[in-house]
């Protein structure tokens, strides 16, 4: 999907520093969720290797026993940064007023995103940089629900599927060339298994979408 200029407005288009000015020590998605983002972690993520926390905040999901080289944090509150247990060093800065990362060519393993790629109005400029970061073989990992800060998601996000909104993720990866065909992982009910045989529905539904820097 090619995002015209009307796909990129939000309902509350004031300076997002603004809106992240006072920290928000609460986790955004449910534990089915975040138990499924740390396994996929584990599953794709190596010890001892560089890893960039985009748009992260107090909390990185990062699986315990997994030691890493070094996490670099970014995001918009420096209280919820300040508090990241697993980030060894962040910075401040608001990606929709400039998607240029301050970090050095091909010097990460791995790039995440968490339940916050709705928010980015340029994301096609955001995806070269995470492209331009990642080391060739590099993983880079988009989780994402259908929660959101509704005014701040931008309207191509709050007027979509949830399908529609896997495709955009799809389509910010191939505008990147170089980037591998992303692999996308939906599990539309994060309750347990047990109780969905028996009809139970709930639980935050869980979308990663997974591409590599050839």
């Amino acid at each position: 999907m090619q995002l015209r200029p009307n796909h990129r407005t939000k309902l509350d288009d004031t300076d997002d520093t603004l809106f992240y000015s006072s920290p928000r020590f609460v986790t955004h998605v449910d534990e089915g969720f975040i138990q499924q983002l740390s396994d996929l972690y584990r599953d794709r993520l190596k010890p001892d290797t560089r890893i960039f926390d985009m748009m992260s905040s107090w909390v990185s999901h990062l699986p315990e026993e997994i030691k890493f080289a070094h996490v670099e944090g970014h995001g918009l509150n420096k209280e919820e940064l300040a508090r990241n247990p697993r980030l060894n060093h962040y910075f401040i800065q608001n990606l929709n007023e400039n998607p240029k990362l301050p970090l050095p060519d091909a010097d990460f393993d791995a790039v995440l995103n968490t339940v916050s790629v709705q928010y980015l109005q340029y994301p096609e400029a955001i995806f070269s940089e995470i492209y331009r970061i990642l080391k060739p073989g590099g993983v880079a990992i988009i989780s994402f629900s259908n929660r959101m800060f509704y005014q701040k998601a931008i309207q191509a996000w709050r007027d979509g599927s949830e399908a529609s909104r896997v495709d955009l993720v799809k389509s910010y990866f191939e505008s990147v060339p170089g980037f591998s065909p992303p692999e996308i992982i939906a599990q539309t009910s994060t309750a347990p298994s047990f109780l969905q045989w028996f009809g139970a529905g709930g639980g935050d539904p869980f979308y990663a979408a997974i591409a590599y820097r050839q």
